[in-house]
């Protein structure tokens, strides 16, 4: 009888290892960080309960729950950051950074307050403690 090179489990052990090394390379390839360049302009920030519909939050038109805010080249956040801070519990969000799954709000020490991950080009989201919703959505210029 000619005894086979590799068995099961060394063939699955091969297999798990270069699923793991390709895996790492493909997910890094597609989790791009994006220039600041590309993200500075104008967001529009809207503050939700997890149940209301796009419908609903269309109709209600409530100016608080709206804010345009300032994305600044040099990644701090101007005209709307009061807005933004209002919604944080008393943090004040002063700077921004992009990260590979999406953008980081910054408070006075540079410190990280929010995470909004990324759903699509030009759209972001993040829940609050609360269970408030902030959807972020680049605004047409």
């Amino acid at each position: 009888m000619i005894h086979n090179g590799f068995t099961d489990r060394a063939t699955a052990w091969l297999l798990a290892t270069f699923m793991m090394i390709f895996g790492d390379v493909a997910m890094a390839s597609s989790l791009k960080l994006a220039d600041p360049s590309e993200l500075a302009g104008k967001w529009q920030a809207t503050l939700i309960a997890k149940d209301d519909s796009p419908e609903s939050q269309a109709l209600q038109d409530k100016p608080s729950n709206v804010c345009v805010i300032d994305f600044q080249p040099k990644q701090t956040l101007g005209e709307g950051a009061d807005c933004l801070s209002a919604w944080l519990d008393g943090e004040s969000a002063m700077g921004w950074f992009p990260e590979p799954d999406g953008l980081a709000i910054t408070g006075k020490e540079g410190s990280k307050i929010l995470f909004l991950s990324r759903q699509r080009d030009g759209s972001y989201k993040a829940t609050l403690k609360s269970d408030l919703v902030i959807t972020l959505v680049r605004q047409v210029q």
